[in-house]
């Protein structure tokens, strides 16, 4: 059912979906979303909810990669913009149906998605630490890194014969210019 959804919202968008639609597309009666949700937007929370948390597994495991601070943040962002790739469907729908939550759960993903900042404005106090990194300002160059990552779901398309690693990679190294790593 999650995966009839996330292929069927990102395509059509939370709002363009009815739940029958889902249902199709799991091969399922019109009604079998309401026997596992109590509506579209509690799909659309579980698969948000899901979402987010493997994106910050991801990127908590990265940060866990290495001791020291440049290699960290490369693989946080390689492992961040792969993850965004390689989830391109799932990753546009987290991203860009956030509006369609309710506000009580709107709010359980922000406070993931803070988490998700918590962690990149760690790595970079770590850099800072450790002499590596020259940031003025450590919470927006986080956030920019972390968009770096994000904003490929918005139009990479593994269709296109662009290779996914090439452009993690490209990301990784930009990253670590952003921080001007010394």
């Amino acid at each position: 059912m999650l995966d009839a959804a996330v292929d069927a919202f990102a395509e059509r968008g939370f709002g363009g979906t009815s739940t029958r639609d889902v249902a199709v597309r799991a091969g399922r009666s019109p009604a079998a979303v309401y026997v596992h949700y109590d509506s579209k937007e509690a799909l659309l929370y579980a698969i948000s909810l899901e979402g987010h948390m493997a994106a910050l597994d991801c990127l908590k495991l990265a940060y866990a990669s290495s001791e020291d601070p440049a290699a960290r943040l490369h693989a946080m962002v390689f492992a961040f913009s792969d993850w965004h790739m390689e989830n391109a469907r799932l990753a546009r729908v987290v991203q860009y149906e956030l509006h369609a939550l309710s506000k009580v759960h709107r709010a359980d993903i922000v406070s993931l998605r803070r988490r998700f900042h918590r962690v990149m404005v760690g790595a970079v106090r770590d850099g800072i630490r450790a002499g590596q990194f020259q940031v003025d300002d450590v919470n927006g160059t986080a956030r920019a890194l972390l968009s770096l990552c994000i904003d490929l779901v918005r139009w990479f398309d593994p269709a296109r014969g662009r290779n996914s690693r090439a452009i993690a990679q490209l990301n990784a190294d930009l990253a670590l210019r952003m921080v001007g790593d010394v």
